[in-house]
């Protein structure tokens, strides 16, 4: 994996796989172990660990062994990063998009359609 600095970039990068989504769905419901999560996947246990692994670098996921057992939980607070960021940009669209709106009917020249004229 690349190596990113900024940590908006290794939690975007961490949910681009399809598999980590499946497994933070799945940790979404409560606790699990890492059998618990591999079992809907097909691929093997050492694949599912590398999966846990970009989790857990990301902060989403943390880990802790009881025993012979390792148990995963989500990190919620970490997801509302991107959630944040997301909200950030559909707030500055809106507004772009809204200053668009009102400059257009203000001015319907300036897309140039005259009187009688249809797009």
């Amino acid at each position: 994996m690349l190596k990113q600095s900024d940590p908006l970039d290794v939690l975007f990068a961490a949910l681009a796989d399809p598999s980590r989504r499946s497994m933070i769905d799945r940790l979404s419901r409560g606790s699990a172990s890492v059998s618990e999560l591999a079992a809907p996947l097909d691929m093997s246990l050492p694949a599912v660990q590398q999966h846990l692994n970009v989790l857990e670098a990301s902060g989403i996921v943390s880990t802790r062994k009881v025993g012979r057992v390792r148990s995963c939980s989500l990190e919620p607070d970490v997801l509302n990063q991107a959630q944040q960021w997301i909200a950030d940009r559909r707030t500055l669209w809106a507004h772009r998009l809204d200053r668009l709106g009102m400059f257009l009917t203000e001015d319907p020249s300036a897309v140039g359609i005259g009187k009688g004229e249809t797009k």
